[in-house]
């Protein structure tokens, strides 16, 4: 029954996960932390269990989103590789079977108003979505002090924006200094 589960929950996730991986978190967060499925007693992961996900995924190569659908499936499975390669198959088959079908006539239509309106609208919806999953990450497993993390992410921003420091010089201080302070 878990297979069924998985797989249902990721074609869900990959439909509605506008906006690539990150957008896709809170979805996959929701269904692996939040729901009890059909037939099971437990949600597949704690609150723990999907932060430590989460930061594996990020430091793997390949996108989040799928990254962490592998190791969702993967525990949710009780260490099964089909659990892994149901829920990155789920989670990609949405997009594949939608790109197929639409990219022809959203290339033959991309000057057409409509078109144009619907992916102005789909913007803040992506990034409502990426802000969700940057809430959902924002818990005391993630950050035991807030107020050095804040100063760390403001400081990377200005380094950034307004004094033109290179953001992978910016990322590796932020880790160092993440790793001194913590």
């Amino acid at each position: 029954m878990v297979y069924l589960n998985l797989f249902i929950a990721y074609i869900k996730i990959g439909l509605f996960g506008f906006g690539g991986g990150y957008a896709m978190l809170s979805l996959i967060q929701h269904e692996a932390v939040e729901v009890i499925h059909y037939g099971e007693s437990q949600p597949w992961l704690t609150s723990t269990e999907f932060t430590d996900i989460v930061a594996i995924s990020q430091m793997t190569p390949g996108p989040i989103g799928i990254n962490s659908a592998t190791y969702v499936g993967y525990v949710a499975t009780g260490g099964s590789i089909w659990g892994s390669l149901l829920a990155t198959f789920a989670v990609c088959l949405p997009s594949f079977v939608l790109v197929l079908l639409v990219s022809r006539f959203i290339l033959k239509n991309k000057n057409n108003p409509i078109i144009k309106s619907i992916f102005t609208g789909l913007r803040p919806v992506v990034v409502g979505l990426i802000a969700s999953a940057a809430l959902i990450l924002m818990n005391k497993e993630n950050f035991s002090d807030y107020n050095y993390s804040i100063l760390i992410a403001v400081l990377s921003f200005v380094a950034v924006q307004y004094i033109k420091v290179h953001p992978i010089l910016v990322i590796i201080l932020s880790g160092i200094a993440g790793f001194i302070i913590y």
